[in-house]
């Protein structure tokens, strides 16, 4: 599904469980500075797009609509705790195949 940058921005927002206050205080930006990229009044600048990719762990590709690739950092945990992730990760495909 195709989705515009500022309803991409939205949805990983609201997705993190962060309202806008609380994400613009993770970029160090204003409440209105977000409300304006999620309204598409203004975009935001390369380096706060880079910023915001860091946050939700997605590309900037991802943001931009140019891919609908997610990826989920898994630095750190052991191989079985990797291979548990992936079981949680396949279950929940066949779900959402239903």
């Amino acid at each position: 599904m195709f989705c515009t940058m500022n309803e991409t921005i939205k949805q990983l927002r609201i997705s993190r469980g962060y309202n806008q206050v609380e994400f613009a205080r993770i970029l160090g930006v204003t409440k209105q500075c977000v409300s304006n990229w999620e309204n598409d009044n203004v975009i935001p600048s390369i380096e706060m797009l880079v910023k915001i990719a860091d946050v939700f762990h997605v590309t900037t590709d991802y943001i931009l609509g140019r891919s609908d690739t997610t990826s989920i950092d898994v630095a750190g945990l052991t191989n079985e705790q990797i291979s548990h992730v992936s079981l949680i990760i396949d279950d929940l495909k066949k779900l959402s195949k239903k």
